[in-house]
């Protein structure tokens, strides 16, 4: 039963991209959108059996399919993990995933490649899955680069636009860079316990009295380097916010509630790992940080509504990678989920808008827009109000936990991270303000042609902006179920649910304080004082600076990509024209060899006996003077 399940768990969502790849041009763009959805409805039911089961028994569901690798007394199975972090992750996977497909059917109905579209779609969420509820390493690393593939496929999706293919191809590169480490970390846990086996680990590693600390770390450091790859985090960020060039389901899919989250996942399901490199927990707090400040500063100046909110999560995601190393996993994942639902909401919300304007995506040409799109302002709102931090919305909790860990071991990076927070208040109620509020700033024509979204674009909005509203009540700060039904997964005792004293209600209102305070002064700016941002050619001093992102594009592109572009113009004009010349020179004598050798062939039997005496009387000389 449970095979069974978990197979068609799996397995939906792939028979929908076979299904629209050989067959959806001929069964028209609704059906195969529908077939797509559905495809993922399945996967998300099946989910939902399996979180009933689990949270009644408390118990994970370990199912091997087959053995898979054997080398000595190295072995893998092929098989799945269903427990409370898998399943809990594929709720939001496959719940919004579900959402997300319904929402393409009308936002891609006019594209052509529409069944391609939801072909890619299903393919992601099948390899999401696989990643999720793999049972070892090389199970999640199948799933891993799949969605790396899908990725690629999708930023790319409408290839006719150059740059669209230089986002693919940067986001595809950026995070082989990243699977790189984690391969490596994989080989280094492989060679010091014989298994990649997720429940097999945490034995050996409980149970061993000998164990080698430092290639412990420098495994864990590998496996990082591979979570900044997936999860966008310094120095291997850049490629998230490029990666808008895709079609905006996709940027709420992959870019914000999913693939995105998967080096938090791999590092939650490692935790026994971690635990034991400290060193490295220090890095990823600190690393966490620094990115959440970085991505919000640059988010103050942006002008793209899919890149501000683009830069939002590179930002959200610090914060989880600043509470994974502080070995807060299930404070980290709270804000995972709470993020999943407003910041997929946000998304949709700016596809809905760009929807409503032809393609148009300056919100120097927006505004007004709440006057005819109620349904799309207020789920904004609401969502907007949640990454906040402002109460009672969900991102409140998630933050609030976040940032009292933060206070309780690291007061610097407290810091830090209360000062992206208030940037993020100012920058995500910028981005409100300049889009639904004042008067219009588009052309006449996107003026007339104004209209509230479709039902299958504002329902998932609805759904999601409901899921933000009240997403924080799976883990209040005194009655935590979220914590208690992770406890299982971790080798050391949960964090224990922060006991309101002075100090804590304190942190709380710092933290709210600091989100009025943004909200306030992007009111003043752009409601008050009615300012809209300047063109690109007037930016000038260190806003230039933030609106170019910090140069790190450049800098990159000095460094490695005209390094790399150097020295391949190096092997191409001087060692492949060396190679070729030793290549063709060597033809050349030979030919000419061949050309002086002909002549002896004169036909005359006399000449060709005297060149045999010759030759059998060389071998006689030979062979006695061997002897």
């Amino acid at each position: 039963m449970n095979t069974n399940l978990a197979l068609l768990l799996l397995l939906a969502p792939f028979l929908g991209f076979l299904f629209n790849i050989f067959f959806g041009k001929k069964i028209g763009k609704s059906a195969s959108g529908i077939i797509g959805t559905l495809t993922v409805v399945v996967s998300f039911v099946a989910t939902v059996v399996f979180f009933l089961q689990i949270n009644e028994t408390k118990e994970a569901i370990q199912i091997e399919l087959f053995n898979w690798i054997q080398i000595s007394n190295f072995r893998v199975n092929f098989g799945f993990l269903l427990d409370q972090l898998s399943i809990l992750w594929l709720l939001f996977v496959t719940g919004i995933g579900s959402l997300i497909h319904l929402y393409s059917i009308s936002y891609m109905h006019d594209d052509e490649n529409m069944h391609k579209f939801f072909a890619y779609l299903n393919l992601f969420i099948f390899f999401m899955v696989a990643l999720v509820i793999g049972s070892n390493l090389l199970v999640l690393f199948i799933g891993w680069e799949g969605v790396g593939l899908c990725s690629y496929l999708l930023i790319g999706f409408w290839h006719k636009n150059q740059e669209y293919n230089d986002a693919a191809k940067k986001a595809f590169i950026m995070n082989r860079i990243g699977d790189l480490g984690l391969l490596i970390g994989i080989f280094i846990i492989g060679s010091l316990f014989s298994t990649l086996d997720y429940s097999t680990l945490k034995t050996a590693i409980a149970t061993s009295g000998n164990l080698d600390i430092t290639m412990i770390s420098l495994a864990a450091f590998a496996l990082f380097i591979g979570a900044c790859g997936k999860s966008a985090q310094i120095p291997l960020y850049t490629w998230l916010p490029d990666a808008m060039a895709g079609p905006t389901p996709v940027s709420a899919l992959i870019h914000a509630a999913t693939m995105v989250t998967a080096g938090i996942f791999m590092v939650t399901r490692l935790n026994f790992v971690f635990d034991l490199a400290l060193e490295v927990q220090n890095i990823i707090a600190i690393v966490g940080a620094v990115t959440s400040l970085v991505a919000a500063t640059i988010a103050l100046v942006q002008t793209d509504i899919k890149k501000v909110l683009a830069y939002s999560t590179v930002s959200q995601l610090g914060l989880m990678f600043l509470a994974l190393g502080f070995g807060a996993y299930e404070i980290a994942v709270f804000h995972v989920i709470t993020h999943a639902f407003f910041k997929a909401c946000l998304f949709l919300g700016s596809g809905s808008v760009i929807h409503a304007l032809h393609g148009e995506q300056d919100m120097r040409r927006m505004g007004g827009l709440k006057k005819v799109m109620g349904i799309t302002f207020i789920t904004f709102l609401l969502s907007s109000l949640a990454i906040s931090g402002i109460p009672p919305f969900s991102g409140f909790f998630s933050k609030d936990e976040i940032l009292m860990t933060a206070f309780e071991h690291n007061i610097v990076l407290w810091v830090i991270a209360s000062l992206a927070s208030l940037m993020t208040a100012f920058y995500m109620f910028r981005l409100l303000y300049l889009t639904f509020f004042k008067e219009f700033r588009g052309t006449e024509h996107q003026k007339s042609h104004l209209h509230e979204s479709p039902a299958l674009i504002t329902f998932p909005l609805i759904v999601l902006a409901i899921l933000a509203t009240i997403g924080g009540l799976i883990s209040l700060p005194t009655n935590s179920w979220l914590s208690g039904y992770l406890a299982p997964l971790f080798s050391k005792e949960v964090h224990e649910a922060h006991h309101f004293g002075t100090t804590e209600y304190t942190l709380m209102a710092i933290a709210v304080i600091g989100g009025l305070i943004g909200i306030t002064i992007a009111f003043i700016k752009y409601i008050k004082q009615n300012q809209v941002p300047a063109e690109d050619a007037e930016i000038t001093g260190f806003a230039k600076v933030l609106y170019n992102k910090y140069y790190v594009d450049e800098i990159y592109d000095a460094i490695f990509v005209n390094s790399v572009n150097g020295l391949s113009r190096f092997f191409r004009d001087y060692v492949e024209t060396a190679l070729s010349a030793a290549v063709f020179g060597l033809g050349k004598v030979t030919n000419e060899l061949s050309y002086q050798g002909k002549k002896l062939q004169t036909g005359s039997i006399g000449f060709y006996l005297f060149v045999f005496v010759l030759g059998l009387c060389s071998i006689v000389t030979y062979l006695f003077l061997a002897q």
